[in-house]
């Protein structure tokens, strides 16, 4: 543990080796795909914004590794897109959001540069949760790394004390996505499966989140099999709006983050394989880059 911390504290004080100067893109980081469907919410929102997007499909999945690794991964990612000229980092990952972006907030930021910001996922789903839910009692969809880490009970007890949590973790979800299967009469079992159980925990949830970016890709499917009345929350479109409001609370980071409707695709996999799995998520096809983070 000693080592790994003297490691990350080493990787923390190198300096930034990147564009220079005091604007760049909008980086948007995930482990993997998922990240995908955040970055295009946020570009409806603000087309004119240049981003980097950044996927770390080599050491995908995050969601089965300790806390102590997610927060390298993922503090190794933010430093390279520092590097890139990102003024601002979104991890739009549950998984680095639950487990590195406070620490990274904390420790690092204040190391690397103190006028750059990271963002993540959590916060904004939870603060959106409490203005739609009328019993109080909320539903989880997430993947097992996201439902173990108890990030999002945690933090909604931070805002609304008074709203109940209930949590239901999707292991075969994500597989079935990324592998184009999602479509398919077998991911019918599996996602209407956990949805049953997931109300079965609690039969007054009114509102469900979505707690892992890859899920907007089945959201009709999930919705077919909710009663009539249940709420349910995508992460996208809600992470687009906060990220606009922030930028608009903060003209000075707004003024650093250029605007000329470009976006690059950095990929720590084989580029033929994430830009055919990119096309899943995007509809369409895209040049993607060879990063190596050693």
């Amino acid at each position: 543990m000693q080592n790994l911390f003297k490691e990350i504290e080493e990787k923390s004080l190198i300096p930034l080796r990147g564009l220079g100067g005091f604007t760049g893109p909008i980086g948007i980081f995930d482990s993997g795909y998922g990240g995908l469907t955040i970055l295009e919410k946020i570009r409806t929102e603000m087309p004119d914004n240049d981003f980097i997007y950044l996927g770390d499909n080599a050491r995908t999945p995050y969601g089965t590794r300790s806390f102590d690794v997610v927060y390298k991964y993922t503090l190794e990612c933010v430093t390279y897109l520092f590097n890139m000229g990102c003024q601002l980092v979104v991890l739009a990952c549950n998984t680095a959001s639950a487990k590195a972006l406070r620490s990274i907030q904390q420790r690092d930021l204040p190391l690397l540069d103190g006028n750059r910001r990271v963002l993540g996922v959590i916060r904004p789903t939870v603060e959106a949760v409490g203005a739609m839910t009328h019993t109080k009692h909320i539903g989880l969809l997430a993947t097992t790394g996201t439902v173990q880490s108890n990030s999002y009970p945690l933090e909604i007890q931070k805002i609304y004390n008074d709203i109940f949590v209930s949590s239901e973790a999707c292991t075969m979800w994500v597989p079935l996505i990324e592998n184009n299967e999602h479509n398919s009469e077998g991911a019918d079992y599996f996602i209407q499966k956990n949805v049953q159980l997931l109300l079965a925990t609690d039969p007054e949830i009114d509102t469900i989140m979505l707690g892992c970016t890859h899920y907007p890709l089945i959201e009709a499917k999930i919705k077919s099999f909710l009663p009539k009345g249940i709420k349910l929350i995508s992460q996208g479109e809600i992470v687009a709006q906060s990220l606009v409001d922030y930028l608009k609370r903060h003209p000075e980071m707004d003024h650093r983050c250029t605007k000329n409707a470009t976006t690059r695709y950095l990929t720590t996999e084989s580029v033929e394989k994430f830009a055919s799995s990119a096309s899943i998520f995007l509809k369409q096809a895209i040049l993607a880059e060879h990063i190596d983070l050693d």
